[in-house]
């Protein structure tokens, strides 16, 4: 079964050279979907559920960054920036709001393919997972679908993705501002009081079974099954 992998990238030789490189080293065990700009990009994340994204920053339409903030909001598949944009600051906002890895232009084919294969491998048995449960809660990442005890129930945007990155990293505590990062953006400029209170929502959304998010006093929140 071949790797689905999203390449994000308006410059046709570099898309070109990528297709070509990859179909040559990895014969049928990846294959490679194009999007020629932001907002075709942005479309495919939201039609398609992929194993890895290539995403370029500077883009017609919607930007990387962008992309990769809506990409993080439903998928945990890797994502790779690979920009010309090479500040240091770039660089650690592409971290910040959730990239694996930042690759820098002009760059090196081998390089590029060694990395998405070394991402691929760490993230097996995570990106394919059609189902995350904690206690009697489940998400259902592809079809952006929550379940508390069989029964669907609909959240809006916020409290879903509070939900499922407290379930994707169930068992830890996470940090109200790596919520407020993840969730709003690394650049919102509201204050950590607004977690709070999406997280009174979404317990009062999930019934007996919102009591399985725990409050760590002066740090943030932590699920794990009863």
């Amino acid at each position: 079964m071949a790797y689905h992998i999203l390449l994000v990238e308006d410059d046709i030789q570099i898309r070109e050279i990528i297709e070509d490189y990859f179909s040559e080293k990895s014969g049928d065990k990846m294959e490679l979907y194009i999007a020629k700009d932001g907002d075709e990009g942005m479309e495919r994340i939201y039609e398609f559920e992929y194993d890895l994204v290539i995403l370029d920053i500077m883009l017609p339409g919607i930007d990387g960054f962008t992309i990769c903030k809506e990409l993080r909001k439903k998928s945990i598949c890797p994502i790779i920036f690979l920009t010309a944009r090479g500040r240091e600051e770039d660089i650690l906002y592409g971290y910040g709001i959730g990239c694996d890895d930042y690759i820098v232009k002009p760059f090196s084919l081998a390089e590029l393919y060694a990395k998405v294969n070394a991402l691929l491998k760490r993230a097996k048995g995570l990106v394919g997972i059609t189902e995350i449960t904690c206690g009697g809660i489940s998400i259902n990442p592809a079809k952006l679908k929550v379940e508390v005890k069989g029964v669907t129930v609909d959240l809006p945007p916020k409290e879903y993705a509070l939900l499922k990155y407290l379930m994707e990293n169930k068992g830890r505590v996470v940090e109200r501002e790596v919520l407020l990062t993840r969730i709003w953006g690394y650049d919102y400029e509201g204050n950590e009081r607004v977690v709070d209170n999406h997280i009174k929502k979404l317990r009062k959304a999930l019934g007996n079974e919102g009591n399985i998010i725990k409050t760590v006093i002066t740090k943030g929140y932590k699920m794990e099954d009863r």
